[in-house]
């Protein structure tokens, strides 16, 4: 937000409300009327003081007066220097420019109006590199390190995920809620359409496993202190029997099986230990299968018919291999 340092009237206004600008280019000018007067004057006081002096120089190289006299005319050239800076200063001052390349906002003032010093006169916005402001548990304070990955996920931009990555973490935490505020840079490109000012929920990737085991949370049966799934397996036939025998069993059933957790990432968890890749587990009616061997109708839940045609039947998924985060 660009506020002037003096009062003053606006006289013109150098932008237009929206538009990009240049670092330097001159934004609002205030009336400078009174400055240019006082710099004039200025200098003309420089202007004699510096031709007392060289007359001076001139008279001392002849002994026509005292060193003194050359002292005094020196000094008083130096105090009409530093007023011909404190006008130019203050001059300068009437004229807001951009600091830097940017994009401004809409204008706060008009011309004619009259500002006081601090007043709001338009924002300006460099947004090709953002920062994003968020607090973390200070649980996590020891696993924050600068360049660490953020994945941000922003409410006006559904669907879509840009990455930051951190720049800085405050060493103070609040005391009240116990949390560590970080700062991370986002490189905002066209395909990003990041404003300033938008809501971001920021993930903070502490480590990457490729290749994990992900199952859905809803494929977790906890018992007992443990957790398990529910495998789909082909039926074991019992010994001494036949082919015939096995071809008269289920295609399908049920097999208890102890796995140990991993990760968790957005409705997926991963598998530790207990499966491999392609272990297809059921995901819903687990109440139905009481025990090992539970004769299980493979369904798709979104093409399903009717529920009395369901029963004894299971969801289920594939065990598959991605990125766990």
């Amino acid at each position: 937000m660009l506020r002037p340092e003096v009062a003053g009237r606006v006289m013109r206004l150098g932008f237009a409300d929206g538009a990009r600008v240049k670092r330097g280019q001159i934004l609002v000018q205030l009336d400078d009327a009174l400055q240019k007067a006082e710099l004039q004057q200025a200098q003309a006081q420089q202007s004699i003081a510096r031709s007392n002096y060289k007359r001076n120089q001139e008279l001392v190289a002849q002994n026509f007066v005292a060193q003194r006299v050359l002292d005094e005319s020196e000094a008083n050239l130096q105090v009409a220097d530093a007023q011909v800076a404190l006008a130019r200063a203050r001059l300068q001052r009437m004229a807001i420019t951009a600091p830097f390349d940017g994009t401004v906002g809409l204008g706060a003032v008009n011309s004619g109006d009259y500002v006081r010093d601090g007043a709001d006169l338009v924002n300006l916005q460099d947004s090709r590199s953002m920062q994003v402001d968020f607090s973390l548990a200070e649980r996590y304070q020891s696993r924050l390190r600068i360049g660490q990955p953020v994945e941000l996920t922003l409410d006006a931009l559904p669907g879509r995920r840009v990455m930051a990555q951190i720049e800085a973490v405050d060493p103070l935490l609040d005391a009240n809620g116990r949390a560590v505020s970080v700062r991370a840079r986002v490189d905002n490109t066209p395909d990003n359409a990041l404003r300033p000012g938008m809501f971001a929920r920021a993930n903070v990737i502490f480590d990457v496993r490729e290749n994990a085991l992900l199952v859905p949370e809803e494929a977790i049966v906890p018992q007992s202190g443990k957790q398990f799934v529910f495998k789909v397996v082909a039926p074991t036939a019992p010994p001494g029997t036949g082919s015939t025998a096995l071809s008269a069993e289920p295609k399908t059933v049920s097999q208890r099986q102890e796995v140990k957790l991993g990760l968790r990432r957005a409705g997926k968890v991963e598998i530790a230990e207990g499966l491999k890749s392609g272990d297809i587990v059921v995901v819903a009616g687990q109440q139905r299968l009481q025990r090992d061997g539970t004769p299980v109708r493979v369904i798709d839940l979104a093409n399903s018919a009717s529920p009395t045609s369901l029963a004894p039947a299971a969801a289920a998924s594939a065990v598959t291999a991605q990125s766990a985060r």
